[in-house]
């Protein structure tokens, strides 16, 4: 290999290794010494991947926040154009893509809270995209938003946040189709008078 591809892999390996070990033990419990023997490497080496175990964490916390993204547009291209279909599409995708595999969910809404100031930044830029998507879904809600259509999306994408950490921490998990009929019924109660089932 050429030495961007042996930085190329090892930066690989680092973000494998940081994928299961900062969603558990978690960020705060995983050391640069223990990435570096999950990926193969040494220490040295991480030093040329990454400027530190936040970098590594920033890097994958927005590889995941873009994989979520994607998989969600794609839904709503996909969607039948009916305002209701889209809006279940998309929180089917946003909820079936994070839970799809625990280790996501837990970085993208535990971990990303439990690292302190590490992702603040990240972190808004991620709530920002998903506040875009939507605030266009909503454009053409057969009633007019009682109150500010922004804040309602930062408001719903909370309230959705809040579900997959129930998802991720409770003892008892709710199954995939509860979380979605209650993201859904939140939806529908803050952008309209109207409740659609």
């Amino acid at each position: 290999m050429s030495a961007e591809q042996r930085l190329a892999d090892r930066r690989e390996r680092l973000m494998a290794a940081a994928y299961t070990l900062y969603a558990k033990p978690g960020f705060a419990a995983t050391t640069i010494e223990r990435l570096c023997t999950e990926a193969r490497i040494s220490n040295r080496a991480f030093y040329e991947c990454f400027g530190g175990r936040e970098e590594l964490l920033q890097a994958l916390h927005e590889r995941c926040v873009d994989e979520t993204i994607a998989a969600v547009s794609k839904a709503l291209q996909e969607a039948p154009q009916e305002l209701d279909e889209r809006i279940r599409a998309g929180i089917s995708s946003y909820i079936g893509f994070a839970t799809a595999d625990w280790r996501r969910a837990r970085i993208m809404h535990v971990e990303v809270r439990r690292s302190g100031d590490v992702l603040t930044a990240s972190r808004q830029r991620a709530i920002e995209s998903f506040a875009r998507m939507v605030e266009d879904v909503t454009d053409s809600f057969p009633d007019p938003a009682p109150v500010n259509r922004h804040l309602l999306a930062l408001g719903v994408i909370g309230a959705l946040q809040e579900l997959l950490i129930e998802w991720v921490l409770a003892e008892e998990p709710p199954s995939i189709e509860e979380l979605v009929a209650a993201a859904v019924h939140i939806f529908h109660r803050s952008f309209s008078n109207q409740v659609i089932t």
